[in-house]
């Protein structure tokens, strides 16, 4: 006795939506047409619709459940679709035939629809975004800016109003389908219906194609825009302006413009994420007694202040001097790094006084090298 659940690869509690589609799977896979030759396939295919004809009927099923079999007058007899002669069926997709959506799948659209001499039949479209790519100097990318750019892009065509026709030709019905949008296709002892593919399944040929576009909807411009970069973009930053990529087709929206931030180094400042570093020359003196210091920063100079006894390397913040977030619009800081810069002495006057300096004052800066 056949096991029509392990033929679906279901168990005996799978509901008619789960059979259903366990069946269309295997159906499409097994399907003659698709494994032309092959007697397996076939023969699986077969016992494939044979298990789906039992198992989605609920009266057949609980017979079938309870006494493992239909009866000799319940089950699939020679020429039934649940006996696998297929001879004189008509799969077409149309009406209530119950291969209607899988033969469709398989035959009844092999790619896109097509309309009169080649042309895609096409359905409202989002135009493409487009790519930009912009160099900034990095008080710019830093600050932000409004600059004008001149970018190429595809605009919808003003002789056919974007539809890709010609607007002196008219509709006609589709000769392939007789205007009825379908078609038939014979294979082998099968016959099954699908899309027309001349006219996409419209019935209707739109007629010719716009000659100042060539049927596409849309024509190559090019446009000056004025684009605002926010405040705190960063290397490889994108900002999206939305609209500003190529036109629709057939009434669909604009896409976008993306604008691909490259940013160049800074002869002072350098960032790490929304924080700056920068690096403070001092002397012996301002870093010894202390100092206040003019130093650059992003909104212009400040007076900085710099400890008594700072040592060289030593790391100062400067809060909220630092890169705008774009998103939390707070600002990082600003990180000052000290660099204690020797007097020359070339000068003998200097040397004695250094000297002098180092009676008076001694100290070992490595004495925590011998702990």
């Amino acid at each position: 006795m056949k096991d029509y659940y392990e033929i679906l690869g279901v168990s005996k509690s799978a509901g008619i939506n789960e059979i259903k589609k366990a069946y269309r799977k295997l159906a499409r896979k097994y399907h003659p047409d698709l494994n032309p030759g092959d007697k397996t396939a076939e023969q699986k295919f077969k016992e494939i619709n044979e298990a789906h004809e039992t198992l989605k009927d609920p009266e057949k099923k609980k017979q079938y459940d309870l006494y493992g079999s239909l009866g000799a007058n319940a089950g699939p007899g020679p020429g039934s679709r649940g006996s696998g002669n297929f001879e004189g069926f008509d799969f077409s997709t149309s009406g209530n035939s119950p291969f209607g959506d899988i033969f469709e799948t398989i035959f009844g659209n092999m790619g896109e629809p097509r309309a009169q001499g080649g042309q895609r039949r096409r359905k409202p479209e989002r135009g493409e975004d487009l790519l930009y790519s912009m160099n900034l100097n990095f008080m710019d990318a830093a600050n932000g800016i409004e600059t004008a750019i001149q970018v190429s892009h595809r605009q919808a065509c003003t002789a056919c109003k974007g539809k890709g026709i010609d607007a002196g030709s008219k509709q006609s019905a589709c000769p392939t389908c007789g205007g009825r949008g379908r078609v038939q296709k014979q294979s082998g002892f099968m016959k099954f219906g699908s899309i027309c593919p001349n006219c996409g399944g419209s019935g209707v040929l739109p007629g010719a194609p716009c000659r100042a576009c060539g049927g596409d909807g849309r024509v190559e411009t090019t446009s000056r825009l004025r684009v605002r970069i926010p405040a705190g973009v960063d290397n490889d930053s994108k900002v999206r302006i939305a609209g500003k990529g190529n036109a629709g087709r057939d009434g669909g929206p604009e896409g976008d413009l993306i604008i691909a931030i490259h940013v160049s180094p800074h002869k002072v400042f350098r960032r790490s994420g929304h924080d700056l570093e920068m690096s403070l020359p001092v002397t012996y003196v301002e870093a010894a007694l202390g100092a206040k210091i003019e130093i650059p920063t992003l909104e212009g100079s400040a007076l900085f202040k710099v400890p008594p006894g700072t040592s060289s390397g030593q790391k100062l913040r400067l809060k909220g001097k630092g890169i705008v977030n774009p998103k939390t619009r707070e600002n990082g800081d600003l990180y000052v790094e000290i660099r204690i810069i020797p007097p020359s002495t070339k000068d003998l006057k200097v040397r004695e006084l250094l000297k002098e300096i180092e009676k008076i004052a001694p100290y070992d800066p490595r004495e925590e090298l011998g702990r």
